[in-house]
């Protein structure tokens, strides 16, 4: 496993951008994928975006496609997520997640064996 932390959520005006950092830690963060994921209030986690291990194949929930944007640097063990054109049922807590090393990204929770502590985007109205 690995040790991820978000950074860059905040409050934000409708139509906003906000661009979140993950920050691994450890040598395999070149080897894994990576996920964005979120949580609003009384709703489960759903996903939003994943990024393979070379980052060379992105994916996107439909809900966000054409509006964020999903990206790695591996000299810095960080991925990052560009949220453009938020809208308020964007508000939620969200999480990155890293994959065990060499295995495809995925859109489901539960392929991923990492998770950061999540960081908070409000987007008002």
């Amino acid at each position: 496993q690995v040790q991820l932390v978000e950074s860059g959520g905040g409050l934000v005006q409708a139509g906003g951008s906000l661009r979140l950092s993950c920050a691994a830690s450890g040598r395999s963060f070149s080897s894994r994928a990576m996920g964005w994921f979120r949580q609003a209030p009384g709703k489960e986690r759903e996903f939003v975006a994943a990024i393979a291990w070379s980052g060379a194949n992105t994916y996107y929930a439909d809900s966000v496609k054409g509006r964020f944007a999903i990206s790695r640097d591996n000299a810095k063990n960080t991925m990052y997520l560009q949220m453009n054109s938020l809208k308020p049922e964007d508000t939620a807590v969200y999480y990155c997640a890293a994959a065990p090393t060499y295995y495809y990204s995925s859109s489901r929770a539960n392929a991923y064996d990492s998770w950061g502590q999540g960081t908070q985007v409000t987007v008002s109205s």
